[in-house]
């Protein structure tokens, strides 16, 4: 073979490796949609997954948000607010002062109800949250840890969620009037000879605790939905969460 004979092979081989890449890659993707459909498995989209994780973290975020509000949501549940450690002193000197016997039930009662009014403020902020999903960050959730969507909502939100909540808090305690019951009861302590002084707020506190609980009962709703394949009650939830298991 002379060399120009040889040039001309080189030549064609160097014109035909891209075309043979590319028909290589075509038939790779044919083959994978083939495989899929003996499986009976269809490919998610970008919009499906992102649709499928926002509805699931929108009907997690909807019933903690239902449970909590109601009446007893926090006060008959798990999630119940305790009184703050700093206030237990004030609690137990009072047990045996006249009109301040069952303080620490009446101040729990109080604490809960006003938490219970708070939370049903929290949906729209969750939503929002939900809204700005980005496709990178539902494919990542979805693939993530079994509480990453949970984790996700609570670095997002917080901040908002503490923020709607404390005056709404504030307001709540003074509806059931726990604030004026709370200084009643200080008032009587700090008469007591010998104790120090104190006077512990309850609005931070019961922000505070409102939030643990509200992000405790989406984690569990959220692990309920990766778990378990019965409560996918939707065509795009069974599709979107399959790629999970």
């Amino acid at each position: 073979m002379n060399w120009k004979k040889t040039m001309m092979l080189m030549l064609v081989v160097a014109l035909s490796l891209p075309a043979f890449g590319q028909l290589k890659g075509t038939l790779g993707k044919l083959r994978k949609q083939a495989e899929d459909i003996v499986s009976g498995e269809t490919p998610l989209s970008q919009e499906e997954v992102g649709a499928g994780l926002k509805e699931a973290l929108n009907i997690g975020v909807g019933e903690a948000v239902s449970f909590l509000s109601a009446e007893d949501g926090y006060l008959g549940s798990s999630y119940k607010i305790l009184v703050p450690e700093e206030a237990q002193n004030v609690v137990s000197k009072l047990k045996n002062v006249p009109g301040f016997g069952d303080v620490e039930q009446q101040l729990e009662e109080k604490m809960n109800r006003a938490a219970e009014l708070a939370v049903a403020k929290a949906k729209p902020i969750f939503v929002d949250a939900i809204t700005q999903l980005t496709f990178q960050d539902a494919m990542s959730l979805l693939m993530g840890d079994k509480d990453a969507a949970t984790r996700y909502l609570e670095r997002t939100t917080t901040q908002s969620l503490t923020d709607a909540f404390l005056p709404i808090i504030q307001e709540s305690l003074d509806e059931v009037n726990a604030r004026e019951y709370w200084r009643s009861a200080v008032t009587a302590y700090n008469r007591i000879p010998f104790v120090q002084k104190t006077n512990p707020e309850l609005d931070q506190h019961v922000t505070e605790k409102a939030l643990v609980g509200l992000f405790g009962l989406v984690e569990v709703k959220e692990r309920d939905i990766r778990d378990n394949t019965a409560l996918r009650n939707t065509e795009l939830l069974q599709k979107v969460f399959a790629k999970q298991d």
